[in-house]
Order: C-alpha cells, then sequence, then structure tokens
C-alpha cells in the first residue's frame, strides 16, 4: 500500500595485507548457515536457498566446523541463531556466517531479511533486518580470529519497489580487521535466480573450497573468476578482506583435518513454527462491481507541498529531467509517481502511474499504487477498478488486497474489507495495515471485541499506524 524513495550507495572494495599464521586453521572453527526461501511476500518461494544452504553447511562440516543450520527463520529465529553462534565463539576461533534469502541495502548498511520481515519502508529494513556489519562486529567483540561471511542475497526482492524503483543490491560492509567478506554479486547489483535448485555463486564456491591448500582469500578469489566466466560477466561476485592471518578451508597437505573426537553434533535450530503453507490462491466471491459500491463523495486530499516545491526535489527534477528526454521512460514515470506520493501530491501521483500503465499495462505494482493512491483521494470506483485488475492479473498480491481492503473500508463495505484483510493476513500475518484495518472493519460490524484485539496488536506492532489511516481519511 505505501509507497517510498530510493537509497543509493557507492562501491568499494577493501584488502588489507595478511600476515602469514596457521592459528586459524587450528582452532575451533564454527558456522551458522542461513537459508530463507518462504517470503510470504514474493510471489513463490525461492528455488535456490534451502538447498545451497543444506550444500554449504554438509560441506563445512566436512571441513572441521561446527555447523548451526536454520531453514526459513522468522525474526526471532535469526536472533536466536546469531545469539547461540555468539555463545560458542571463543578467542581466536574461526566463525563463518553463510546467509541465502534476500538482502537489502540501507543507510549504507546491508541487512540479511527473516521470512516474517514486516518491510514498507526504509526504517522497517533497520528494525526487521539484521545488519552484517552489526553482526561482524559483535563476532569480533567475542574474540573471534578470523570472521567470514559469505552472502547470497543479491536478489530482485518483493520489499524495494515499496520505497524504491528498484531492487538496490547490498552495500559494501565496514568490517572489523580479519573478515572476509563475499557477496554473490557486485555492490548495489541484483541477479535473478537461474531457474535451478542450486546457485551458480555456490556451485562454483563448494568446488574451489574442495581444494586442499588453498588460502581462504584464494579459495573466494578462484571463485569470483568462475562466477565470472560461467554467467558471461553478468554475476560478478564482490570481495572485501582484512584478513590478519592465513586460513584454509582445508588445511594440510594430506586433505581433510580429522574429526576431532567425542565431539557432539552441533545443536540444531530451536524449533520454528510450522513454515507457513504456500499462500493460497484467493478465491472469494466475486469482487464487488463498481456499480455496487454506495455514493461517496470524492475528497481530495491536501496536497500541501507546493509544486515549485516539488519541482526543486533533487529527486524529482532528476527524474523529470529523465523523462523530459524521454518521456517514454516507464521506469521514471513509476518511480515519480512513487515520489509525489510519498509527498503527498496523489493527483500527480496518479498521473505519473496512468502514464506507466500505458507503457506497460501488465505493470501490476503500478496499477496497485494508483488504486492506493485514488483510494486515498476518495476516488473509490476508480481504486476498486484499480485493485480488481491487479489481482487479476495477480490474484495473491498481498499488496493489492491490503489496498482493496481500505478501499471498500472506505466505502462503508465492512465484510468485503474484512476478507481482503483476512485473505492479506493469510499470506503476511504481520501486515499491519491489514491488520488495523480489519480491527476498524470488525467494530464496524458489530464485532467490537475482535476488532479491538486486531487494533491493540497493530499498535503493537507499528505504534504510527493510528496517524497513517488518519491520513487515509480512515478513523
Amino acid at each position: 500500500m505505501r509507497i517510498r524513495l530510493v537509497l543509493l550507495v557507492t562501491l568499494m572494495v577493501a584488502v588489507a595485507p595478511i600476515v602469514p599464521s596457521l592459528a586459524a586453521d587450528r582452532g575451533d572453527r564454527f558456522a551458522l548457515v542461513v537459508g530463507n526461501s518462504k517470503y510470504p511476500d514474493a510471489e513463490a518461494p525461492l528455488k535456490e536457498p534451502i538447498n545451497d544452504a543444506r550444500d554449504i553447511a554438509d560441506e563445512l562440516k566436512r571441513d572441521g566446523f561446527s555447523v548451526d543450520i536454520g531453514e526459513n527463520l522468522n525474526g526471532e529465529g535469526m536472533r536466536r541463531a546469531f545469539d547461540r553462534l555468539y555463545g560458542k565463539i571463543k578467542p581466536g576461533s574461526v566463525a563463518l556466517i553463510f546467509f541465502s534469502g534476500f538482502g537489502v541495502q540501507s543507510n549504507r548498511q546491508s541487512y540479511m531479511i527473516p521470512v516474517d520481515a514486516q518491510i514498507w519502508t526504509e526504517s522497517d529494513v533497520r528494525r526487521d533486518g539484521f545488519s552484517l556489519e552489526t553482526i561482524l562486529g559483535e563476532i569480533n567483540s567475542r574474540g573471534a580470529g578470523v570472521k567470514i561471511a559469505l552472502i547470497d542475497a543479491s536478489r530482485r526482492n518483493p520489499f524495494e519497489r515499496r520505497f524504491r524503483s528498484f531492487s538496490a543490491g547490498l552495500a559494501p560492509v565496514i568490517a572489523p580487521n580479519g573478515t572476509l567478506v563475499m557477496y554473490s554479486a557486485a555492490l548495489s547489483s541484483v541477479v535473478s535466480d537461474n531457474g535451478s535448485d542450486r546457485s551458480l555463486f555456490v556451485q562454483e564456491l563448494l568446488k574451489e573450497i574442495r581444494v586442499p591448500d588453498l588460502m581462504a582469500e584464494e579459495t573466494l578469489n578462484r571463485t569470483r573468476v568462475g562466477v565470472t566466466r560461467a554467467s558471461r560477466q553478468e554475476q560478478v561476485p564482490w570481495i572485501s578482506s582484512s584478513l590478519a592471518e592465513d586460513f584454509s578451508f582445508i588445511p594440510g597437505g594430506s586433505g581433510r583435518p580429522a574429526p576431532r573426537v567425542a565431539t557432539l553434533p552441533p545443536p540444531p535450530i530451536a524449533p520454528e513454527p510450522a513454515p507457513l503453507p504456500p499462500p493460497p490462491r484467493y478465491e472469494p466471491s466475486p469482487p464487488p462491481r463498481v456499480e455496487d459500491l454506495p455514493p461517496v463523495d470524492r475528497v481530495e486530499k491536501n496536497e500541501g507541498t507546493p509544486q515549485i516545491a516539488l519541482a526543486d526535489d533533487p529527486t524529482i527534477k532528476s527524474l523529470t529531467d529523465k523523462l523530459n528526454a524521454n518521456p517514454d521512460d516507464q521506469n521514471a514515470l513509476y518511480r515519480r509517481g512513487q515520489v509525489y506520493a510519498s509527498k503527498g501530491a496523489y493527483s500527480l501521483a496518479i498521473q505519473d502511474f496512468d502514464g506507466s500503465i500505458r507503457l506497460n499495462p501488465r505493470d501490476v505494482e503500478a496499477y496497485n499504487n494508483r488504486c492506493w493512491a485514488r483510494a486515498v483521494i476518495g476516488d473509490l470506483q476508480a481504486a476498486l477498478r484499480d485493485c480488481n485488475e491487479a489481482l487479476r492479473m495477480r490474484p495473491n498480491f498481498v499488496d493489492a488486497l491490503d489496498s482493496r481492503g481500505l478501499v471498500n473500508l472506505k466505502s462503508g463495505l465492512t465484510k468485503n474489507a474484512i476478507a481482503d484483510f483476512d485473505a492479506a493476513l493469510r499470506i503476511n500475518p504481520r501486515l499491519t495495515s491489514s491488520l488495523y484495518g480489519r480491527g476498524l472493519a470488525k467494530k464496524r460490524n458489530g464485532a467490537m471485541a475482535e476488532g479491538d484485539l486486531d487494533i491493540t496488536n497493530a499498535k503493537a506492532m507499528d505504534p504510527n499506524i493510528v496517524k497513517e489511516f488518519a491520513d487515509y481519511g480512515v478513523h
């Protein structure tokens, strides 16, 4: 339902000299491996992360690591997993993190995203995501001598188009000494899953890890070359190193380190709630027809930002320059519409979404955003048409279900609003706007206790939700 802005980050690579040492190879080795694939906000589960995480975990176990593996972890599950890793680390030990799933950069930091993240704005990324820099800093404070992070999260994700025009990839990491970081793609770039059940990045990484006596930096450099060649330079992994001592995944000329005697198997990830089932296909009774809506006066939202101030906004000015040079730049139209809407200039936003849809009639996000903007200003019949079209193209589109719930709520169709919010919450139980909207609709429908419970839970998740709905004209 919401629309926000873009943040870009400059590319950097930092490499520090290495001081030869074998301490890291002889110390304790601990790894946390996470594969997140079932994100409710995505159209379908990711194919690669679970298989990749299992393959990496198996290899690290053979290489002498004590491995904790987690699959489809929510925020609390990831927090517990990191806490367990912190608790194992001893001075001089090796600590490795592998994460495959969705990642988002914000405020020049990279965040790993749990499956239940509720992200609509840039600040939500910092609230629900896990900062790689923060985690590496905590590992360092526990005394780890070698810190390695292998992050396969440079994917186009369902979150960023809510507040950016595109997925911005990952940001450079400012890591403590003794750290080796590798991303599966270049900074601020994204790659799509290759359609198979394993990622190219992990395939090449495993191939190089299995070479005895290679220093870790050389292992990752060879991985980068392998991925770059195999992808014909469409995917170029990024590496940053400040290692102060040598480290090899398989040290010693005779092969892998011998297994330690009487070592208990690594503790499993604490039980998680049952994985979310695949999103049900939303097939309610036929959606309300436009002619069924009760008459509602069109209420223009007070667009208080003067047009002169909007024209001076650097982002809008840049996008307008692009459109002056190429009026058919659909991405620029969509993006400027987002910026206008975020500043309360809904009529201007709708005009840009009109143009975006004209250039790309299959742009389901533009239909949803226009639905939402029209709902805010009170153009409810047109808003309903947009939401119905978005849901015709993508029946389980949670954003459009949420937006149509708002349309129905403002139209007084409380039962329809509850049905839409219910459907959205089945897909994403932490969708605060649907939870709050359902609470209002239930109270208007006479279910006061149930409505109050939804509203209380929504306010606990997002204290600003009341003001947000008030801005939509809903109290």
